[in-house]
């Protein structure tokens, strides 16, 4: 099983990306800081969370407004993930292109996901904490 969708150019000599990751290509991009890397594993982390949150209620994935085309991107869950941990691993971003035909209904921003996040996390604790009046295992 793969953690990332698998490249059905793979091996291809037709392969309309095979340029845009030539070893030989001097814009090698550095590799992330530690500052950057740490980002990207609270992102995985973070991910993990929002899937299992949200997943049940029919949610799909997230959607990211791109920076460099200004139209939304519609991530499924599995593919984000493998997304952010290319980027780990090779210190660069995948080449994307927009979604096709997805649904907007069955995607939410990162920040809905956080909010929603920090609200289920926020009633839960609400039933953990100790009301005035209340005996406790001290006494």
């Amino acid at each position: 099983m793969h953690d990332e969708p698998i490249d059905p150019f793979n091996g291809d000599p037709a392969d309309p990306t095979a340029d845009l990751d030539d070893p030989g290509d001097d814009a090698t991009p550095d590799p992330l800081t530690d500052v950057e890397r740490q980002d990207v594993l609270e992102d995985l982390a973070d991910l993990e969370i929002y899937q299992a949150l949200l997943a049940p209620i029919g949610v799909r994935g997230l959607v990211i407004e791109c920076e460099d085309c200004r139209e939304p991107h519609y991530f499924d869950w599995d593919l984000l993930r493998g997304n952010l941990r290319h980027l780990l691993n090779s210190g660069r971003p995948r080449v994307h292109e927009p979604a096709y035909d997805p649904d907007p209904d069955h995607y939410v921003t990162w920040d809905y996901a956080r909010g929603y996040a920090d609200g289920v996390h926020d009633t839960l604790s609400e039933g953990t904490e100790d009301e005035p009046g209340t005996p406790t295992a001290a006494g």
